[in-house]
């Protein structure tokens, strides 16, 4: 184990070399990392972000676009065989179709190389030719993400952190009641571990379902070829009074829970994260605020999840794993802004720099750079003003998914953030003087004029943040 771990850090240390001598001697690459949690839209976001790079009509704020410099972008084939592609031609098809739809969500994986040909700028301009940046998106579920906390945690802790969240939600109920029968130090019978797993499972879908954004492990939600594997077949366990034995439901709980940290978890950061340059996750804020104070609060605590993967410090494997690189910046992007008037946008970015605040202020990012903002990476719906009881309401109007058009009024976001997380901190189970509206928009016709890419909501700001230094 230890000479492998060697191995790996003197594989990892010459890619890192190598990359490093590429760029000096050649082209630059900068890797985007992009993810959510499930309904984020980050398909939509990668798909939007490329067909704007490529037709920069709506990119004002992205200040290489809005000076020209950009002289073409294209795709390329990306650098890593191993990963699937991630499908940018399908996707853009069913964005503007005749009847457009949202495009099916990523469930894995996925990279698209992004070339670029720049012209430079200042004194010696004139005799320098145009140079490339290879933007590398690799698109990941935010998911997986929030597994770098199982590495810090034993099977004990896990139990007890994971059943304190499900005690609190009765769509836990039924699994709740399948533990409650079981007796973890009789010994180990796969079809009764198999039944635990699988009750964990349905709870875990459907508080994804429910709009939890703590619903890990990950994986147990997209399984991929692991579906069925033992390293996906065990559950939380109460505590025991250490009378179980080795052939016991919870030793063999405990052992599987560690090979999913050692063969599933670690290998995603080692391959993956560890690689990452810049990185922006996308929050469906507007979700949780309609769902309640407690979908609020455990976007909280999901939020500080996140945060700890960019603190390598205080975990040795990712300490190691990274070597002493780190995301230079990182983006939280409250999606569906274009859910609400634009007169209350500043107010959910106000909301989403809070929400963040907390967890970044304890993350200790020792040089990484953060922002918070408010986007819609494809606006579906248009903003008009109605007459209600004698009052002007600041509406939006689109289509829904259903294919009648509505005009939409969802309540208005307080200027103060604090009045949301307040109640949601103290354990309130509704908003005290409002409720929040949600509707499902599909996507707009679309009837693009040539050079320009899909309507869109600061998508241009998020990606001059991101990446507009490098241009």
């Amino acid at each position: 184990m230890i000479l492998g771990d060697i191995a790996n850090r003197i594989g990892r240390s010459a890619r890192g070399l190598t990359g490093a001598v590429g760029e000096t001697f050649g082209e630059p690459t900068l890797r985007l990392g992009v993810t959510g949690l499930s309904r984020a839209g980050k398909t939509v976001f990668i798909t939007s972000l490329v067909a704007n790079l490529m037709d920069r009509g709506r990119m004002s704020q992205l200040a290489a676009a809005a000076e020209g410099r950009i002289d073409a972008a294209y795709l390329q084939p990306q650098p890593d065989d191993t990963l699937p592609r991630f499908d940018y031609e399908k996707h853009l098809a069913a964005l503007t179709a005749d009847a457009p739809h949202w495009p099916e969500s990523t469930r894995a994986v996925s990279e698209l190389r992004l070339s670029m040909r720049i012209r430079p700028t200042g004194l010696l301009a004139g005799f320098q030719g145009a140079r490339r940046l290879h933007l590398d998106i690799v698109d990941y579920p935010g998911e997986w993400l929030l597994d770098l906390g199982l590495l810090e945690k034993s099977f004990e802790d896990w139990s007890r952190d994971t059943l304190a969240r499900a005690e609190r939600r009765e769509i836990a109920g039924d699994f709740l009641s399948r533990l409650k029968a079981e007796d973890s130090s009789q010994e180990l019978e796969e079809a009764r571990a198999q039944a635990l797993s699988e009750s964990f499972t349905a709870y875990l879908r459907a508080a994804s379902e429910a709009g939890y954004s703590d619903c890990s492990p990950g994986r147990f939600l997209l399984p991929g070829d692991l579906a069925g594997s033992p390293v996906l077949t065990f559950a939380p366990l109460p505590p025991g009074d250490g009378t179980a034995g080795r052939k016991s439901l919870r030793r063999e709980f405990e052992r599987r829970y560690e090979a999913y940290k050692d063969r599933v978890v670690k290998p995603f950061f080692r391959d993956h994260f560890s690689r990452i340059d810049r990185q922006i996750v996308l929050v469906d804020a507007l979700g949780a605020i309609h769902r309640g104070p407690g979908a609020v609060e455990d976007l909280r605590h999901t939020m500080s999840d996140v945060l700890s993967a960019f603190r390598p410090g205080r975990n040795a494997f990712l300490s190691q794993i990274l070597m002493g690189k780190r995301v230079e910046r990182i983006l939280f992007a409250a999606t569906k802004a274009d859910h609400l008037h634009h007169r209350q946008h500043p107010h959910l970015s106000a909301f989403m720099q809070a929400l963040t605040r907390e967890a970044a202020d304890r993350a200790h990012f020792a040089g990484a750079r953060t922002d918070a903002m408010a986007i819609a990476a494809l606006r579906a719906t248009v903003e008009e003003t109605r007459s209600h009881r004698g009052e002007d309401l600041d509406c939006v109007r689109g289509t829904l998914t259903s294919g009648k058009s509505a005009a939409f009024y969802p309540g208005e976001l307080p200027q103060d953030p604090q009045r949301l997380l307040g109640p949601a901190r103290d354990g309130s189970e509704h908003w005290l003087d409002a409720d929040y509206g949600l509707m499902t928009f599909a996507p707009a016709k679309l009837s693009l004029r040539p050079g320009e890419g899909p309507p869109h909501i600061r998508l241009d700001r998020a990606a001059q943040f991101l990446f507009g230094d490098r241009l």
